[in-house]
């Protein structure tokens, strides 16, 4: 397989570019197990082992996040999804992982006017009124410069880099032979299932360099702002000076004329950035109502909406006049399924309203069909909602408490799925930013609500209907297809390809009980075989006889009682043991 993976020559020196910063930062060993050193050894590339010490003085988690940065912008990119994996990696991986930053250097202007032409189909000078070639922010995958259109509308340009997809791809190849070998080689890495981590990795990144994909993101989540409005009477009042015909959550307008795979064009927006809370201060805007509109935003975006910001940092967060917040930068995305969204809803209220077997119930569903010790993990999730038996609503933290029950899973060695890693870190994030703008932020008061207009929701009558003609339609749809899939059944047994695969793991019991069944059956027809044999035998004269009566017959009768005594005995210990 190694060999295999050395066939594609192209991307052998990006291996020994690989190998060798983890060598540097001290990973020698686990280059040495998982047979890279010796593959690139017989390739004629040497590594250089003499200052594999260099960091040895780091904490592992620096040492591997400072490697991540020198690797590149797919291993940055990593490392940041990595940050959102709660279930996987313990908190100051976590917190090492956070600090990543995708920054790089940008690229020359040259090579982005000339990807530009031939994404928009004329220079940038032609289509824009006003382009500035000095980038706002270049990342690892793109660039933003700001530019003006013929109509006055100031815009942002996001360029994806020159050249960037071939070397992303060769990167998840390596990364995905790397991950193979180390669930081969490594029992330690095994339990961290690498091969799923890089195939969920892979997935997201490629959708990230999609920007049209981005862009049809941030359309999404306008739809289901637009007429949104705070019904929050408490805070009405402070911003009376601002129109109500403002929307108070905005995302940023998109040109499609101008929009691709490898550019987006997008609205300027002219705020502060969710980084820079001095300036809130100076523009006077309210922290407290910033910091209730933003939960309240993503809240309905995860609990109504089923689709979410999934990296809401501050960052990608900006605060308008008006108390009003903007929200960028809509790669990463999280989509939830209506099961999802009731089994959130039902968490969430078993936290705050301190119901432990609601809350193991559900996590008992997320850990799906992994082995696990349901007693065990049951009890201690019991015992994590009791300890907050009686504390006050408002000392709640729901971050900190999802945090810690996702730490009890990985105690026992289950994973959650990327949907629900996702949703836990954005709400960690949303909790965090609050905690900023707010320090008496109230993440489980602000939640509360929401959670129970959205379970009353669930039970009225029109939701109910929906769901019956569903099950119905679903049903009738069955019913429909049945002749057709048992044609297909019988067709595939005619041909002898029809084959039975019954899981018995677990069902000695059952065929224990089975057999004692059919041993009973068996005593049962043999004691009638024997009553009504003998019957037959007292009418027929002749023969030997005791008491007056034939013997055989005597003899058959007896016989019948044993085993009816048997019979009677067994089905009583049956019972017995049924109802222990």
């Amino acid at each position: 397989m190694l060999w295999q993976a050395l066939t594609a020559i192209r991307d052998l020196g990006r291996l020994h570019d690989i190998a060798s910063i983890l060598v540097r930062y001290g990973f020698g060993d686990m280059v040495r197990r998982i047979g890279l050193a010796n593959a690139l050894e017989r390739a004629g590339r040497a590594l250089h082992w003499s200052n594999a010490e260099e960091f040895a003085h780091l904490p592992p988690p620096a040492r591997v996040r400072r490697a991540l940065e020198e690797m590149g912008p797919t291993f940055v990119k990593l490392g940041q999804v990595l940050a959102t994996r709660v279930d996987l990696l313990e908190s100051e991986w976590i917190a090492e992982f956070g600090k990543l930053q995708d920054s790089a250097p940008a690229a020359p202007y040259a090579e982005i006017c000339q990807q530009l032409t031939e994404d928009l189909g004329a220079p940038p000078e032609e289509i824009f009124t006003v382009f500035d070639p000095v980038p706002l922010a270049a990342a690892s995958i793109a660039q933003v410069h700001r530019a003006r259109l013929a109509d006055s509308s100031e815009v942002v340009v996001k360029v994806r880099r020159p050249g960037i997809r071939p070397i992303i791809e060769a990167d998840l190849r390596w990364l995905s032979r790397l991950a193979e070998l180390a669930e081969m080689e490594s029992p330690e890495l095994r339990s961290f299932h690498p091969q799923e981590v890089v195939r969920q990795f892979a997935q997201s990144l490629r959708r990230e360099l999609d920007f049209a994909g981005e862009c049809r993101n941030a359309e999404r989540i306008a739809e289901n702002f637009a007429g949104y409005t705070d019904k929050d009477e408490s805070i009405a009042e402070a911003v009376l000076e601002v129109s109500s015909a403002l929307p108070i959550i905005i995302t940023p307008r998109v040109y499609w004329a101008w929009t691709c795979e490898r550019v987006c064009v997008q609205e300027f927006i002219d705020g502060i950035s969710g980084r820079k809370l001095a300036a809130v201060d100076q523009a006077g805007l309210d922290r407290k109502i910033l910091a209730r509109r933003g939960a309240r935003a993503v809240l309905k975006m995860i609990v109504e909406d089923g689709v979410f910001h999934a990296d809401p940092h501050p960052g990608n967060v900006f605060y308008l006049l008006g108390n009003r917040i903007a929200f960028i930068d809509f790669g990463m995305i999280g989509r939830l399924t209506d099961e999802r969204r009731d089994q959130l809803i039902q968490l969430l209220l078993g936290l705050v309203r301190h119901e432990p077997m609601r809350v193991a119930d559900v996590m008992l569903d997320w850990t799906g069909d992994a082995a696990v010790d349901e007693d065990g993990l049951i009890l201690e999730i019991q015992t994590f909602v009791d300890q907050y038996h009686g504390v006050a609503l408002k000392q709640l933290s729901l971050g900190a408490m999802l945090s810690d029950l996702v730490a009890i899973l990985r105690q026992h060695q289950l994973t959650l799925p990327a949907d629900l890693t996702m949703l836990i870190k954005a709400f960690i994030s949303l909790e965090g930013m609050g905690r900023e703008l707010d320090p008496d932020f109230d993440m489980a008061s602000e939640a509360m609500p929401l959670l129970e207009q959205a379970l009353r929701k669930r039970y009225m009558p029109a939701s109910l209907l929906k769901r019956g003609r569903w099950a119905v339609g679903e049903a009738l749809a069955l019913i429909a297809d049945l002749p057709r899939d048992l044609s297909r059944l019988l067709r595939a047994a005619r041909r002898g390809r029809l084959e039975i695969h019954i899981d018995i793991t677990h069902l000695r019991r059952f065929g224990n009980q089975l057999d004692s069944a059919a041993n009973r059956l068996v005593i049962g027809i043999v004691v009638a075989a024997l009553i009504i044999g003998s019957s037959i035998v007292m009418t027929v004269p002749g023969g030997p006889s005791l008491l007056g009566l034939p013997f055989f017959g005597l003899l058959g009768f007896f016989g019948a009682v044993i085993g009816g005594i048997w019979l009677m005995l067994s089905i009583w210990k049956s019972s017995k043991a049924d109802r222990e």
